[in-house]
Order: structure tokens, then sequence, then C-alpha cells
């Protein structure tokens, strides 16, 4: 394996595990540190990790890290999920959201259209690259389509970002001259 593919194994590996003790903390609420290792190798375990003779050790660098990183606080023997850790809880399960797409396309595009000051510059630019990495196509400037149903996760990104209502969604029945649109998803004209 080259040094490459040994780093981001290892990247993908300590996202998981984030993502794992966060999701325990944000469920338990308030969780002994006590409770939280035996519990985080049986839930590791359902996702298809073997704890490894050191792997307890990996799990409190994990959580030591996130406690570092103002993600967990840490009082009195217990750990709690703090308002940063909620909203990088929120990014990791927004990034594996998996898209269901239908195997007969309903004739239907999804259009979302948002109007983010230039003062926000920065959200504006994240919602971009969020619906890039979803699968949107950009029709106008702060105009995107997707034809499959998605208003679950754009509900999510409405909370995330906190931009109800700079975030309009439609559906619509048709798009002039869509042809160019029905290629780049692969759908039948």
């Amino acid at each position: 394996m080259g040094e490459i593919e040994r780093i981001s194994k290892i990247k993908g590996r300590n996202v998981t595990i984030q993502k794992i003790v966060l999701q325990t903390v944000a469920t338990a609420g308030l969780l002994s540190v006590a409770v939280l290792a035996p519990n985080m190798l049986k839930v590791l375990a359902q996702f298809g990790f073997i704890p490894k003779p050191r792997f307890k050790e990996t799990v409190n660098r994990s959580r030591k890290r996130l406690i570092d990183t103002g993600l967990l606080l840490y009082m009195d023997g217990y750990l709690k999920l703090t308002h940063k850790g909620e909203a990088r809880l929120r990014q990791l399960e927004v990034s594996d959201f998996q898209m269901t797409i239908p195997k007969r396309w309903d004739g239907k595009w999804r259009v979302l259209i948002f109007d983010i000051s230039e003062r926000r510059r920065v959200l504006r630019d994240k919602v971009r690259c969020t619906l890039v990495a979803i699968g949107f196509v950009r029709l106008q400037d702060s105009v995107w389509v997707y034809p499959y149903d998605c208003e679950d996760l754009i509900t999510l990104l409405k909370a995330d970002f906190k931009i109800g209502k700079d975030l309009l969604y439609m559906m619509v029945d048709s798009i002039e001259n869509d042809k160019w649109l029905r290629e780049v998803f692969g759908l039948s004209l």
C-alpha cells in the first residue's frame, strides 16, 4: 500500500471514530467517561470495526482530541457535546448522506434558489460546494437544479447553515431547453 493510500485510510478511520464518539455522546446526552469506552467498542463493532489490542487507546486519544478542539466538554467525569460539536456532527452526517436515486425519473426538476448577501460570502461558498458535492447542476447564478427528490437533505442544509429563509426549494414540471440537463444527469430525452 502506498503512502498516500495509507494516510487516506488513517484519516477515514479517524473521522469515523470521531463521528461515532460524537454520536454516542449526543445520543446519551451527558455520558460518563467510564461508560464511554466499553460502549464505544460495541458501537464500533456494529459498524464493522474489529477491536484491536490497542483500540481502547485509539478511542481515548480521539476523545481527548475532541475535548481539546472544543467539540466535547469534560465536567465532573462526564462528557457533554458542545454547540461546536453538534455542528461538526451535523456536518459529518450531511457528508455521509446518501441520495437515493429512483429507477425511474418522475419528470420533475428540483430547483434551488438562494440569496445570501455578500457579507456572508463564506457561507454562500459553502452552500455552493455542498450543492456541487450532492450533484446539483448550476443553471444560473444562485440557481441550481437536481432531478430527484432531495427535500429532506435541503431541510437538513437549511438547519445546518441557518439559511431557512435564504434558500428556496421548488419542484417544477419543465425547464425550457432542458435537453442539456437531461444529458448531464443521464435521463431519457
